[in-house]
């Protein structure tokens, strides 16, 4: 937790900016960046999920009647920690896609000839008066798309949610 901690502490797309640099500009290596800046929020639910879990009176009942640390996770932490996950991985995929869209706009992300709607931006900005189409519609997309992914992750909350029951 110390290195997710150490992560945390520097702003997130400097660093995706900076990992992407290192790696060279291309869809491939922007996902890798997005990725090494965002799997700490991951890393600190999960383990704070577990915690929540492990003071509970079912694992120490299971621990008493001689369930194996296997069986607990199978049986107990996964089934109650996996919802939570999914929910807030599901949510954050319209704010992870709005990451890529920025580092292929600022040129560390897609390159010609692939169509990637933050690339798409970035060469419509030349035209933005003569056919602002060039950048409305790749924004519009942009936007419907994001908030069609929160709605997702609202839904999956509505019916995944372990607390609501």
């Amino acid at each position: 937790m110390r290195i997710s901690d150490m992560m945390i502490s520097f702003p997130g797309m400097v660093l995706a900016i900076a990992v992407a640099g290192i790696l060279g500009a291309s869809i491939g290596n922007a996902v890798i960046a997005i990725a090494i800046v965002s799997w700490t929020k991951y890393a600190r639910l999960a383990r704070s999920l577990v915690l929540k879990i492990y003071h509970q009176d079912y694992i120490a009942a299971a621990r008493v009647t001689g369930s194996k640390t296997f069986h607990i996770l199978r049986k107990y932490m996964l089934p109650n920690a996996l919802p939570t996950i999914l929910i807030t991985g599901a949510t954050d995929i319209g704010s992870m896609m709005l990451e890529i869209a920025g580092l292929s706009f600022l040129g560390f992300g897609a390159q010609p000839p692939a169509a990637e709607w933050g690339y798409m931006l970035n060469e419509g900005r030349a035209y933005i008066t003569a056919a602002p189409w060039l950048m409305i519609f790749p924004g519009l997309a942009i936007f419907i798309t994001v908030v069609i992914f929160n709605l997702l992750g609202d839904s999956l909350l509505d019916v995944l949610d372990p607390r609501d029951e």
